[in-house]
């Protein structure tokens, strides 16, 4: 069982977290998105968890002004070659 995993019983706390990090937080129903805003720069993700993994990409890179693409990290495809087994591990 992994320490923590998404399901809704961690909505509320994702979105404390946003909203204790000076993020206003809301649901836009017409689209079925949360939502998120602090100075000017907005966020959108089908979940709370996932509403806070992108605000995590923000603070990770720091971007001064909007440009395309200023999300991006470089480097190799993960994403495409993920393995299909953990390395061992001790879980705690």
């Amino acid at each position: 069982m992994p320490a923590l995993s998404e399901y809704t019983n961690v909505y509320n706390t994702a979105l404390l977290i946003l909203q204790k990090k000076g993020f206003q937080v809301w649901l836009d129903e017409s689209i079925d998105m949360y939502c998120a805003e602090k100075d000017g720069w907005d966020f959108m993700a089908q979940t709370p968890c996932g509403l806070l993994g992108v605000v995590a990409i923000f603070e990770y890179k720091q971007p001064s002004e909007y440009r395309e693409y200023w999300w991006q990290e470089q480097g190799q495809d993960i994403y495409s070659n993920l393995p299909r087994q953990p390395r061992a591990y001790k879980p705690v």
